[in-house]
């Protein structure tokens, strides 16, 4: 088992969070709660099957398709999920963006129309407009940081815009929210009701506060009539996507052989990454004890983040309902972000993404990654708190 309470350092790993922050914020050293990988090892086991990996030292090209990788996800499914999936769905892709780019194509013309839940992940921005569609962003209702769908507006939006897409994010990045059975067959009918394609994004699953479940969209395929595909991978729930790899579920076979064709011919991708084959199977395999541990330690830490923030009543926080990423509402400070962005990299030398970031519904939040030992988090969150305190006091001067 891993140590979630061991600070071990990133740098030197050429990790984006770390070796590389000032791209994002300008400045170098900085104490990064930005991007969403974590700060955790990899499960043990999965170093152990590594090693012995590279030991013998064999990095040829690498087949995907077969059914020891196929049932390593369809298993973990059944396990976490109570889904019932077939091996034969199962696609490896080299990320779930790419898998989303090429099912944009496969699914819609240019210059259609997408929707999806805003705020949202803001690789969706760019996917999206790099392959000349349109996103709609349909805003997710606020009621005291509870995040909720208004059904009757989202209808008519479809009816307006008409829409080829909808891209679902579930769990949804960056709100957290997990979304119930009602507000999924809510969802499909509306798709199924203006033929509007399903694209889930689920890689968020994995990392949930106890007692919420996680439903994925294809445990509802008889009840959906459009195409409809689910985009996944093991790398975010145990931390390794600089290993590479991702995969798609495509319950249909005309769809799915499209995307193969592309994936293999027009890209040239067919070849999974050794360490990435062996490392999904392994963590799908063995390692939910890892996962368990993981969910209390991130737990634990979204606590200490809610009560070091609940000092100044000004700052509204609560806790999501999945994702280890925390959706932190500073509209009532009476300073703008840039005052507050400066003052977090310049004095307290701490990167907080900013909501911004995530579409214009996220101007007056901060996304803090939870992603790490508490020493780390609490750390972050005083260095917050004190950029407030500092500002207070410079406009009481």
């Amino acid at each position: 088992m891993s140590n979630f309470n061991e600070q071990r350092s990133r740098y030197g790993t050429y990790s984006t969070q770390w070796d590389y922050v000032q791209d994002r914020f300008g400045e170098k050293d900085l104490l990064p709660f930005s991007i969403s990988d974590m700060d955790f090892m990899i499960p043990d086991g999965t170093i152990e099957v590594l090693d012995e990996a590279v030991a013998r030292g064999f990095f040829g090209y690498t087949r995907w398709n077969h059914l020891d990788y196929k049932r390593s996800i369809t298993r973990w499914f059944q396990q976490e999920f109570d889904s019932e999936l077939d091996p034969e769905w199962c696609v490896y892709s080299p990320s779930v963006i790419y898998s989303l780019s090429v099912c944009i194509q496969l699914l819609s013309q240019k210059k259609d129309k997408i929707v999806t839940f805003t705020p949202c992940y803001d690789a969706f921005f760019n996917c999206i407009g790099g392959n000349e569609r349109e996103l709609i962003g349909f805003s997710l209702t606020n009621q005291n940081e509870q995040f909720t769908i208004d059904f009757p507006a989202l209808e008519k939006v479809f009816i307006a815009e008409k829409p080829a897409i909808f891209l679902l994010c579930n769990p949804h990045n960056p709100t957290g929210r997990v979304f119930t059975e009602e507000e999924l067959t809510r969802l499909i009918s509306l798709c199924n009701a203006y033929h509007v394609a399903l694209i889930s994004d689920e890689i968020h699953m994995d990392v949930r506060r106890p007692g919420k479940q996680h439903l994925p969209i294809l445990r509802f395929i008889d009840q959906i009539e459009v195409p409809v595909v689910l985009l996944s991978s093991a790398s975010k729930t145990f931390n390794s996507p600089g290993l590479g790899g991702s995969y798609a579920l495509f319950p249909e076979a005309a769809l799915r052989e499209q995307f193969l064709s592309i994936l293999k011919g027009r890209d040239g991708l067919s070849s999974i990454p050794y360490p990435a084959l062996l490392a999904t199977m392994d963590c799908y395999n063995n390692q939910k004890n890892w996962l368990e541990e993981l969910n209390r330690t991130i737990d634990g830490n979204f606590e200490l983040l809610k009560k070091i923030l609940a000092g100044d009543p000004r700052i509204h926080f609560a806790i999501p309902e999945a994702t280890y990423l925390g959706w932190i509402n500073v509209k009532e400070l009476p300073y703008s972000m840039d005052e507050l962005q400066t003052v977090l990299v310049k004095q307290e030398k701490v990167a907080i993404m900013k909501g911004a970031t995530y579409g214009p519904e996220g101007a007056d939040y901060l996304r803090f990654n939870l992603g790490a030992p508490k020493e780390k988090i609490i750390d972050g969150a005083e260095r917050l708190m004190r950029a407030v305190r500092y500002l207070d006091e410079r406009s009481s001067c």
